[in-house]
């Protein structure tokens, strides 16, 4: 069957309605449907699928990255055995996590139990997502991450750190600073990714942009940690609001990256409206366009984006619109052209706006 970019999606067609399998992609997403150590609102395992379903109401030329996606965009079918797992090992969480908020946990024999299960299985999912990373990358193709609450990249990111030898940095783009240690007892908590990340596997540097909710620990962990750079929020505004222009802020943020960039994108990181079911949301944040113009810069500097992940896009049980989908999936578009112009896949453009 012919494929026609200006007729509707099939219903069964893959992400943003491409005809691509894994043979033919260059570019292969790993959906990863847990969301076990979320410590508030949930719904982020659910968030692949409202991603796929919502990607097919994306148009697939972009000004930007014109018909880039012709050289493939793939995500593999979410694995059944981590979504039994996410529902098994959820409860448990939430047994855990009524032990600690009663103060009671030191001494709960049961609920440290289930602490260790859980710890045991969060490093079992992350060795499932290091081996599709690895697999994706040794056929010479890109690999990303679409989960999830912010823990499910870790295995890609360890799969990037090995293929470029600790010579990568990372964009993190985040409401939340993730750089906690072990929190509420979970060595791979949503919340110390980048924690785990950089004493693990060593990027020349760790870049935050919109960081405004963060513990004291983790402050003092950016002060003394030459290289983190973060971007608080809250200077970002206040930079903008005495005459510095975005562009000028992207080319900061920027120069603190290495040749090789891992984006990591908690959807959180922009403003709530943006991302009204999020786990944790917080006022402030990116706009969408300011976003792109972010992911624009990096390319435009000459770096190449070589993995991402896209994260705690979330879904409640019962949605009642597909507005969190629709935006992941519209970041989702990007990420994916950008990496792909960034390393060389040259876009057939329109005429420039």
């Amino acid at each position: 069957m012919t494929f026609d970019p200006n007729d509707t999606a099939a219903a069964d067609s893959g992400i943003f309605g491409l005809p691509f399998n894994a043979e033919n992609s260059l570019l292969q997403m790993i959906p990863v449907p847990w969301e076990v150590t979320t410590s508030y609102g949930d719904g982020a395992s659910r968030g692949p699928r409202a991603i796929l379903r919502a990607s097919h109401q994306v148009d697939l030329f972009d000004l930007e990255t014109g018909d880039v996606y012709k050289n493939g965009y793939y995500m593999i079918d979410p694995p059944e055995q981590i979504e039994a797992w996410n529902k098994e090992f959820k409860a448990k969480a939430q047994r855990v996590l009524e032990s600690i908020e009663d103060g009671s946990i030191d001494n709960d024999k049961e609920a440290l139990r289930l602490q260790d299960e859980i710890n045991k299985k969060s490093e079992q999912v992350n060795q499932w997502v290091y081996e599709q990373a690895k697999r994706i990358q040794s056929e010479s193709r890109f690999a990303a991450v679409i989960g999830g609450d912010h823990s499910t990249p870790y295995g890609l990111i360890r799969a990037t750190a090995e293929k470029f030898d600790g010579n990568f940095g990372i964009l993190h783009v985040d409401a939340h600073a993730d750089l906690r240690d072990a929190y509420q007892g979970y060595r791979h908590s949503h919340a110390s990714i980048m924690f785990n990340v950089m004493e693990e596997l060593k990027p020349k540097a760790l870049v935050q942009v919109g960081i405004r909710d963060f513990s004291p620990g983790e402050f003092e962990y950016i002060e003394s940690n030459p290289r983190v750079h973060t971007f608080f929020d809250q200077v970002l505004k206040r930079r903008q609001h005495r005459g510095d222009s975005w562009q000028k802020i992207c080319d900061d943020i920027v120069a603190k990256l290495p040749e090789n960039v891992h984006i990591s994108f908690d959807i959180d990181g922009l403003t709530p409206d943006l991302c009204p079911g999020t786990g944790t949301p917080v006022p402030g944040g990116l706009s969408f366009d300011q976003a792109l113009t972010l992911f624009a810069t990096v390319v435009e500097s000459g770096r190449r984006i070589v993995s991402f992940d896209l994260n705690e896009v979330a879904e409640p049980e019962e949605p009642v619109s597909d507005w969190d989908g629709n935006v992941g999936a519209r970041l989702l578009f990007k990420l994916c052209g950008w990496t792909l112009v960034s390393n060389g896949f040259n876009p057939s453009r329109g005429r420039d706006a």
